[in-house]
């Protein structure tokens, strides 16, 4: 694959953090747009053009010049970190043409330790950084999300039931050891990379025997089941990098052996 923008942007983003800029909170029930707006920050010391990110766009930033977009996620640490929501969209490497990268942040969960500075906002650091390849939560291109109804429920029948999809997919903090406290690039071992960068790991995920082709759920018992099909591709190895500045530590980073209490089926996860 090309080289790509990542590359440029992942080095701003170890720059920041290296310099102390800091993520400034938004409010205090703001769980979604201080690290949005810290990455935002760092697209725009490059001079990259993007198109503005809102709460319904997929990804969040979409590159002008580049056919690549990110996609944005701040986690509060210590906290959750095994896996992460993924609003009506499931994860993926590709999306619309351009290819997607997700920058994983982890900030301070509790925030009291930080004075409020003027105008009553908190800043905080970041704690560590994971920008990878989306193919690395999940390598399928084939599935297109999209949420449906049926009408007719309830005892007079004019009731419709909305079928919204919530995905919840593993960190790359889960998947990996070495990732923890540091700024990491993941990428497809095809994407071309520079002489800025020192690989630190070989990473690979193998596909799972089964693919889960539908669902059902039963709205007397409550219960809801999979249909799955075998994995005509069973096995296959999907094969990346791990990478970071040459001026950063080359402390390895390798797959999690098991990992981090990844949910079990039927769990809901909220």
């Amino acid at each position: 694959m090309r080289m790509s923008v990542a590359l440029d942007v992942f080095q701003k983003c170890v720059e920041a953090v290296q310099q102390g800029e800091l993520i400034e909170s938004v409010s205090a029930k703001d769980k979604e747009f201080h690290f949005q707006n810290w990455f935002q920050n760092r697209l725009e010391s490059l001079s990259l053009f993007f198109e503005a990110p809102g709460r319904n766009t997929y990804p969040d930033f979409r590159m002008v010049n580049s056919a690549d977009g990110f996609e944005v996620k701040g986690l509060a640490w210590p906290g959750r970190e095994r896996d992460y929501d993924c609003n009506s969209q499931v994860p993926s490497g590709f999306h619309n043409g351009r290819q997607v990268f997700y920058v994983f942040g982890r900030y301070p969960a509790d925030l009291s330790q930080y004075s409020p500075q003027v105008g009553g906002r908190r800043c905080y650091p970041v704690i560590d950084l994971v920008i990878c390849h989306g193919d690395f939560l999940n390598a399928n291109r084939e599935y297109v999300h999209k949420n449906k109804s049926v009408k007719g429920f309830g005892s007079y029948g004019d009731i419709m039931i909305r079928d919204r999809k919530m995905y919840v997919a593993p960190t790359p903090f889960a998947l990996t050891e070495g990732t923890t406290g540091l700024m990491t690039l993941i990428l497809p071992e095809s994407i071309e990379i520079d002489e800025r960068f020192q690989e630190v790991g070989q990473l690979v995920r193998v596909e799972t025997g089964e693919l889960v082709v539908g669902y059902k759920f039963d709205l007397r018992t409550n219960e809801l089941s999979a249909e799955k099909v075998p994995n005509p591709t069973v096995g296959n190895p999907q094969r990346f990098k791990a990478y970071r500045l040459t001026s950063q530590t080359n402390k390895a980073v390798s797959m999690a052996i098991a990992p981090v209490g990844l949910m079990e089926q039927g769990e809901d996860g909220e």
